[in-house]
């Protein structure tokens, strides 16, 4: 993790990962934690986890900046994401529709991109999480729940294909397959949804099979993918009887309840093998 670092800001999204990156920062010695945080999104709880918290409407990136500035915090990380609907809602400052005008290209990726820009115009750096989150990313050989069948390995292997495919387009991450058949491919709606229109349409036995994927030449500081107690609700929800996702690159959220739930319900949570 960067090498004498004692304060830290936190640009924080929805769900649980900005409280997780607050305690392990914290465990890992940083002094001062600056959270902004986003009303309708953030969790409250936060707050009892940093230093400060300040509250603002999506769409206030001078406000966001000042928030870390005026505070002398040059080091600053994202955590969580924001429900697509909101960036249909948001209203920009003035800075933030400059900023938005330049971009010929609207997705994740350009938008974080130009955010980072715009603060280290300030003197602050948008720097990864990763240091912090690192344990927890399961590695390899990584299984919860029941046994995969030979069946089902075969759909992690064509699912995984697919989802690389539609990330290097920036379509999207995450992909639901049954017996070699793409379901559902994830758009701007979010996991949640694409695994919920997934399962709809597997059949009443459903038994369809989730892959989630990080990008190739993910860039960290923007999103880490990550699942959590929520995604597995929502498997169950569709009865996806399989998720998997990339070792090493993706974060495993609230751990103890996920298993819990993966073994209540018989979902397998997994690993995938790279594929050439």
């Amino acid at each position: 993790m960067p090498e004498s670092l004692n304060c830290l800001g936190i640009i924080a999204g929805n769900r649980s990962l900005p409280l997780e990156l607050a305690r392990h920062a914290r465990a890992a010695g940083i002094k001062k934690l600056v959270a902004v945080g986003f009303e309708n999104e953030t969790d409250p709880d936060l707050s009892n986890l940093v230093d400060e918290i300040v509250w603002l409407k999506i769409g206030q990136l001078s406000k966001m900046i000042s928030a870390f500035t005026e505070r002398q915090i040059d080091k600053c990380v994202m955590a969580g994401q924001i429900a697509p609907k909101n960036l249909f809602e948001l209203r920009p400052d003035f800075r933030a529709v400059a900023m938005l005008l330049k971009l010929k290209e609207k997705n994740a990726h350009t938008i974080f991109g130009a955010i980072a820009e715009e603060l280290k115009k300030d003197g602050v750096e948008l720097i990864e999480a990763t240091p912090w989150l690192k344990p927890l990313m399961p590695g390899r050989n990584f299984l919860i729940g029941p046994k995969l069948t030979e069946e089902q390995r075969s759909d992690i292997s064509f699912g995984y294909k697919i989802a690389k495919e539609i990330s290097r387009l920036e379509i999207g991450q995450t992909v639901v397959v049954k017996n070699g058949t793409v379901l559902a491919v994830e758009g701007f709606e979010g996991t949640d949804r694409c695994l919920s229109r997934g399962g709809e349409l597997a059949g009443k036995s459903g038994e369809a099979i989730a892959v989630k994927v990080a990008k190739k030449n993910h860039d960290l500081r923007f999103d880490i993918p990550s699942i959590g107690a929520k995604t597995i609700e929502v498997c169950r929800a569709a009865k996806i009887s399989v998720l998997a996702f990339e070792p090493e690159k993706t974060l495993l959220l609230e751990r103890d309840l996920v298993e819990e739930l993966a073994r209540k319900n018989k979902i397998s949570i997994t690993t995938t093998e790279k594929i050439s």
